[in-house]
């Protein structure tokens, strides 16, 4: 018998989610505190809606998609309920609510998966192909877009940054020792831009730099290291490395080369619906784990409490 999945939200990721699910068989309806919205999404994915209870007694697990600040009711429902859940970035408000659903699902032995669909896209996979060492000294990230009237409810910080700052602590690979940040409203109640420095107890140092009010799109990694550099244009699906022993020799640094490689993108909200399915069916390891998530969310909130310090 397939799995039965609901969906929790019906705004712009949680429609895509569903429709995802449809279309594969394992939809078990919607649920959005705005019934119009649901019902329009319901059939559109030849489902039902139905209240929240309702919905999460009718599916085996839940995928919450709801604005941040009531993750943490909707997840505990489910937990209370003994349902896997997905839950969309960030985990939660706060981090004693996000402290509260990791625990609450490891009590009662449920898969948790957080939204970070980076972790599952192909731009990340070839980097990790890559080997570009952890423990590096310095790393440069940037994701600015044009401004979109989406997600709103939350700082540039914890809509876009957070992936970013993801990213850097997974290739730091040691804990934050020191955040320093800038950010201004420019078109919502929160921070729509900023600029984050963060030292780690390693030594590295990283620059973070997110913005939902820029002229264009950008999305770009350095990482730099005592063997080499990395670049990454993620819009161009492109990766520069030079290294020692790189495949283009460098005429001015004798055994040093420049390694390229390129990807084919591919759905990643499939691919991170397709690790959570396999996480409960088969016992597959969670990449996106509620650790992940928490740690995320402890470095996003550390930044948004500098800004706020000014």
């Amino acid at each position: 018998m397939p799995l039965r999945i609901g969906v929790l939200g019906t705004g712009h990721f949680g429609r895509f989610h569903a429709l995802k699910l449809a279309a594969r068989g394992v939809l078990s309806g919607v649920h959005d505190a705005d019934a119009a919205r649901a019902a329009a999404v319901a059939a559109e994915c030849g489902t039902q809606a139905r209240d929240a209870a309702g919905l999460i007694a009718a599916s085996d697990a839940v995928i919450i998609t709801v604005p941040t600040a009531f993750h943490h009711a909707y997840a505990m429902q489910a937990i209370s309920a003994g349902r896997h859940l997905f839950v969309e970035k960030p985990l939660a408000a706060s981090l004693a609510q996000a402290e509260a659903i990791l625990g609450g699902a490891r009590a009662r032995g449920l898969v948790l998966q957080v939204g970070h669909i980076e972790r599952y896209s192909a731009a990340i996979r070839t980097l990790r192909a890559s080997e570009t060492e952890q423990g590096a000294l310095a790393f440069e990230a940037t994701r600015v877009a044009p401004f979109r009237p989406r997600s709103l409810d939350v700082s540039v910080v914890l809509d876009l940054m957070i992936h970013d700052l993801d990213l850097v602590l997974t290739l730091a690979g040691s804990p934050l020792a020191e955040v320093r940040a800038v950010g201004r409203r420019v078109m919502s109640d929160h921070p729509d831009f900023a600029v984050a420095h963060l030292r780690f107890e390693s030594g590295a140092s990283a620059t973070v730099t997110a913005s939902r009010v820029s002229v264009g799109l950008e999305r770009r990694l350095r990482v730099l290291g005592p063997r080499g550099e990395t670049r990454v244009d993620f819009l161009a699906r492109s990766l520069e490395q030079l290294r020692p022993g790189g495949a283009e020799p460098v005429a001015t640094m004798p055994g040093w080369g420049i390694d390229r490689a390129t990807w084919t993108e591919h759905d990643s909200l499939e691919a991170e619906q397709a690790a959570f399915m396999a996480s409960i069916e088969q016992g597959a390891p969670v990449e996106a784990s509620g650790e992940t998530g928490l740690r995320a969310l402890d470095a996003a909130l550390r930044v948004e409490q500098a800004i706020a310090a000014g």
